[in-house]
């Protein structure tokens, strides 16, 4: 199982940026999808959780309104928009995939890891 996480960059404060995550090995569709986040120096964080089908998403309050995660079955991907983005949006940006029950915001309930988009807001 391989996801490749991509769009990441440097943006101004206010800006937008979309990410996405393309996955392979695995029947895509059947899993339950994240983009968790790890700024320096602090614990990796839940951002957005989505289902299956996709009808079904969550966020971590910081984002809501502002961030919206999507998936499209046809391509094997999953994608982030970032929307009015702020300097503590800062952080190194993965997707994940849900192996095990448990909370969707728990890193412990996704097995397969991207290995990260760095997103940097500049104030």
């Amino acid at each position: 199982v391989q996801l490749q996480a991509s769009g990441g960059g440097l943006v101004q404060a206010g800006g937008s940026l979309r990410l996405s995550c393309a996955a392979s090995g695995l029947t895509f569709s059947r899993y339950q999808m994240a983009w968790f986040r790890q700024a320096p120096g602090k614990d990796r964080e839940f951002v957005a959780y989505i289902s299956g089908t996709g009808g079904i998403t969550n966020y971590v309050d910081s984002v809501k309104g502002r961030f919206a995660i999507s998936r499209d079955n046809t391509k094997n991907t999953v994608n982030l928009q970032l929307n009015s983005l702020k300097p503590e949006d800062t952080a190194l940006y993965y997707c994940a995939a849900v192996v095990r029950s448990g909370p969707r915001d728990h890193a412990a309930s996704y097995g397969y890891w991207g290995r990260g988009t760095q997103v940097t807001v500049s104030s």
